[in-house]
């Protein structure tokens, strides 16, 4: 089993900038996926950013166009996503998500955390 707890979300101005954390419990999981979700309510779970963490190294993928970028400190077991030039579209709670099979870009990841919470206003 592993836990995610994602932190770093808040308020902030269209334009701006913020940095999401996830911390990784369990040093032993292995796991081939990790990846940034959002929701808005009222609305299913949109992938934000993937990487797959592979032998040769970790390879993703965003989908917001470069303006975020997921990265992984194996070292301090922590997914980050930075996400930059925030759009008040991007209001949205944001989850870190793991599995351990390489089907990154689907979305019924086995260990989700709680998300927190990022509002951008105009």
């Amino acid at each position: 089993e592993v836990e995610l707890v994602e932190s770093g979300g808040g308020s902030v101005q269209a334009g701006g900038r913020l940095t999401l954390s996830c911390a990784i419990s369990n040093p032993q999981f292995s796991v081939s996926c990790m990846a940034w979700f959002r929701q808005v309510r009222g609305k299913g779970r949109e992938l934000v950013a993937w990487l797959y963490i592979g032998r040769t190294g970790i390879y993703g993928r965003d989908s917001q166009k470069g303006r975020f970028n997921a990265s992984l400190d194996s070292a301090k077991r922590t997914l980050s996503l930075q996400m930059n030039h925030l759009d008040p579209e991007d209001t949205a709670m944001y989850y870190c998500a793991a599995r351990n099979n390489s089907y990154c870009t689907n979305s019924d990841y086995t260990y989700w955390g709680r998300g927190t919470l990022v509002t951008v206003s105009s």
